[in-house]
């Protein structure tokens, strides 16, 4: 069937239903016409606050369920009307799930034509600050149909992530926090197959070429930025962990920072690593092994790759959080200098209390 075929078919429902309503008027007269006439055309959508809002419909729902959401969520007036227009339609056969955009005072032809189109509209999907896989999968199930344990399985599953390429460490890194737009019907295996094409997208040549010029894989500027991430939320001051820490892999200097060993105990909470916690023997643990962890300890920020990729060259090679808790740190080119400001810091901390 062309397309133009395809209208002309669609056109003629239309009509025809328009052509029976009228004769309804006409022919059955009184009461009983104008009945089957207002089904067709008096409105009948409630929204709140009289503007539009979203109608969810789950994916394989029958048309009963469909009505029975129009009535609990207050959506509808008449729901006789919309039956008989959703049978006269053909309708009741051919429910679609996904988010529809319903307009106050829609008609019921309007409705069903909507509903039996497919026409979705869009949700926007935001994430960001987000540390862990299953932090992932709880924020994206408040956006699309997936419930959170079907996103965490895939999302844990070893032949989803080598697919990709990635390995369990790694993957983290695909999964670039910026706001998308997607279908509510969008499966969990789609998400993450759109998650890819944003992460190649993400990583155009341009960026690819600071990489390398910086020494590092995509990967590797991730594992970096995460940690640039956990160091610091100042957006000024990320540009210059990052080149410090670029510094000490140029150096062969171990990293020694402080929110790999967070990740190592498991608590970011911590305002005080202990030295209990640098002999933990784990390949994230900086203070022991050299080089970067095995993949980022978070999933980082655009900000933060950024901040890598276009890091302030200078000779810091040592920082410390500033005594003042504003949130920005000390930095020394020297360890003397360095000694000098944790000690300051740490004073401050004993000041407060601040044991762990």
């Amino acid at each position: 069937m062309t397309l133009q075929e395809s209208r002309k078919k669609k056109g003629g429902g239309i009509k025809l239903i328009v052509i029976a309503a009228i004769l309804i008027v006409l022919l059955g007269g009184g009461a009983t016409g104008y009945k089957y006439y207002n089904y067709i055309f008096e409105s009948n959508v409630i929204t709140p606050d009289s503007t539009s809002t979203l109608l969810f419909i789950p994916s394989g729902a029958s048309f009963s369920e469909v009505t029975d959401i129009l009535k609990a969520e207050g959506y509808i007036k008449d729901i006789d009307g919309f039956e008989w227009v959703s049978q006269k339609k053909k309708y009741t056969n051919r429910v679609i799930g996904g988010c529809y955009a319903l307009k106050h005072n829609m008609n019921n032809n309007e409705l069903v034509n909507l509903l039996r189109s497919g026409k979705q509209t869009p949700v926007k999907v935001t994430f960001n600050n987000i540390r862990t896989l299953e932090q992932l999968a709880g924020r994206i199930a408040d956006k699309i149909e997936p419930d959170s344990l079907k996103l965490q399985a895939l999302l844990n599953d070893s032949s989803v992530i080598t697919g990709y390429g990635f390995t369990k460490e790694t993957f983290p890194a695909m999964f670039i926090p910026n706001t998308y737009e997607f279908y509510w019907t969008t499966s969990a295996n789609k998400f993450i197959d759109r998650m890819n094409q944003e992460y190649k997208s993400f990583w155009n040549n341009k960026r690819v070429e600071k990489a390398k010029n910086a020494g590092m894989t995509p990967i590797e500027v991730s594992a970096l930025a995460s940690i640039v991430d956990e160091e610091t939320v100042k957006a000024d001051e990320k540009p210059v962990v990052a080149g410090l820490y670029i510094n000490r892999l140029n150096k062969g200097m171990r990293l020694q920072a402080d929110p790999t060993i967070k990740f190592v105990i498991n608590d970011f909470t911590v305002k005080r690593i202990l030295n209990k916690d640098l002999e933990i023997d784990s390949p994230y643990n900086t203070y022991i092994y050299a080089g970067l962890p095995p993949g980022p300890i978070r999933i980082p920020s655009i900000q933060g790759i950024d901040a890598v990729l276009n890091h302030k060259n200078h000779k810091y090679l040592y920082m410390c959080a500033n005594e003042d808790f504003s949130g920005y740190h000390n930095f020394a080119r020297t360890l003397q200098q360095h000694n000098q400001n944790a000690d300051r810091y740490r004073k401050a901390l004993r000041k407060n209390r601040i044991w762990r």
